[in-house]
């Protein structure tokens, strides 16, 4: 897998297509990536203890890399990785 931590990559396809955003984990194994502010997937909390209130977690979920493209900060291209 050539994407990396901290690289710049852009949605190729789904509910975020276009956008670009900052690769924050990567799961080679899994060949799996989470983008950082793309691909929110949102968690009920319940409360606890008395008088709490529940929440909404919004967290990024992680995305195929085969549906990303590697984004040249110099250039402002894209480039698919080899797989």
């Amino acid at each position: 897998m050539n994407i990396k931590k901290n690289d710049n990559v852009k949605i190729l396809t789904g509910k975020d297509k276009g956008k670009t955003g900052k690769v924050l984990q990567v799961m080679p194994a899994a060949n799996r990536v989470s983008v950082e502010g793309l691909n929110l997937l949102i968690k009920h909390l319940r409360p606890r203890r008395d008088g709490e209130k529940g929440q909404r977690i919004e967290f990024p979920a992680f995305i195929n890399a085969a549906n990303l493209a590697l984004v040249c900060s110099e250039m402002r291209s894209t480039d698919t990785s080899g797989f």
